[in-house]
C-alpha cells in the first residue's frame, strides 16, 4: 500500500505542479497580448513597462480588458493621464 499511496501522492503533485505552469503561462500570454495591442514594451512576464506617473517610478504591470494598467485607480488624476497617454502611444517607457 505504500507504493500506492507515494504513487498517487507523486501523481497529485506532478498535476498541481502542471496546472500552475498552465496558469501563469495563460497570465503571460494575456499581459503580452494586452501590451502589445497598448504598443508598449514589455518584460519577461509579458507585462508594460510604464513609468507610473502616480508613484514616480518604473513599473511593470498587467493591463486589464480595457488596456489599463491593473493599477489604474479612476480617481487619480495622475492615473487618468496615465491611460491617456497610453492611449496617445505617450506614456514614459522603460
Amino acid at each position: 500500500m505504500a507504493d500506492d499511496e507515494r504513487l498517487a501522492r507523486f501523481i497529485r503533485e506532478t498535476l498541481r505542479s502542471a496546472e500552475q505552469q498552465l496558469s501563469d503561462a495563460k497570465k503571460a500570454y494575456q499581459n503580452g497580448k494586452r501590451s502589445a495591442e497598448a504598443g508598449l514594451p514589455r518584460d519577461e512576464e509579458g507585462r508594460a513597462r510604464i513609468v507610473c506617473r502616480r508613484h514616480a517610478e518604473y513599473r511593470a504591470v498587467s493591463m486589464d480588458e480595457q488596456r489599463r494598467p491593473v493599477c489604474y485607480d479612476a480617481e487619480n488624476p495622475d492615473c487618468q493621464g496615465c491611460v491617456e497617454d497610453i492611449r496617445d502611444g505617450t506614456i514614459e517607457t522603460w
